[in-house]
Parts: C-alpha cells; sequence; structure tokens
C-alpha cells in the first residue's frame, strides 16, 4: 500500500472512530497532497508526500517553540498533537552510527569544502524523511574540513 493509500484508510479510521482531531489533521495533510497534485499537474509519489508530511512536521515544530515563547501552552498542545499524528506517516529515523556512516561513504572522493553541494545532493535522495538535513549538513561540512 502506498503512503497516500495509507493516509486516505487513516482518515477513514478516524471518521469511523470519531477522532476529530486526529481526522482534522489528515485532512490538513490530504488538502496539501490535493493541492499539490493540482499545481503541479501531477500523480504523488510517496517521495513526494514523504516531502509534504516533512514540510507540513517543520511548520509544526517552528510553531510550537513560538507559542511557548508568546505563552500560549493551549496552541502549543494543539500543534504537539498535531506533530503526533504527522511523524506517523516518517520512515525510521537512522541511528547516529548509520548517520555517520552514510556521510563518510558520501565524502569519499570529495576534495574539500566546495564539494558540499554534491555531497549533499547525494545525502539528501539517500536520507530524505531519515534524517534532519541540517544535522547532516553540519557532518558533512565537519568530514570536508578535515584534511
Amino acid at each position: 500500500m502506498s503512503l497516500k493509500e495509507r493516509i486516505t484508510e487513516d482518515m477513514k479510521g478516524a471518521m469511523r472512530a470519531k477522532d476529530s482531531q486526529r481526522l482534522g489533521t489528515i485532512r490538513l495533510l490530504t488538502a496539501a497532497m490535493k493541492q499539490k497534485e493540482v499545481d503541479e499537474r501531477v500523480e504523488l509519489t510517496d517521495s513526494h508526500v514523504l516531502a509534504i508530511v516533512e514540510k507540513m512536521i517543520k511548520q509544526r515544530k517552528d510553531s510550537i517553540t513560538q507559542f511557548q515563547a508568546g505563552g500560549r501552552q493551549d496552541l502549543a498542545d494543539k500543534e504537539s498533537a498535531e506533530l503526533a499524528v504527522l511523524t506517523e506517516y516518517m520512515p525510521a529515523a537512522l541511528s547516529q552510527q548509520e548517520l555517520e556512516a552514510e556521510v563518510a561513504a558520501a565524502v569519499v572522493g570529495a576534495t574539500g569544502p566546495q564539494d558540499m553541494g554534491k555531497v549533499m545532493a547525494v545525502l539528501k535522495s539517500k536520507l530524505s524523511g531519515r534524517a534532519d538535513m541540517s544535522a547532516v549538513s553540519g557532518m558533512v561540512k565537519a568530514a570536508l574540513a578535515k584534511p
């Protein structure tokens, strides 16, 4: 079953269970997916759906930080609940050792910091959805800085 089909089935299950919080979050996700399909006139693949989920997760994390800074814990709790639902659709994250091994393998052949873009392009395709790319970028930068 594709990720898109799984999301649709989860939406039906949330409707049957009358879980309005979960249903609302899944509807937001399906609306974002449909918007992308209409805008780009494409059939979404799992990688497209993962990119949408990743973007929504990042938005939720940013919102939680802002709401907590503003003293609006009620809204931060709502965003946290949405974040929990969205993270269910992400693949299992890589461990630190696996991440370091992937970075080490990708850096082989790179001559210095000028190859950062090439290395990150390779890693982004491999690690999309399974690792925080900003952390990976820092690891690559450190690895390329070593003589």
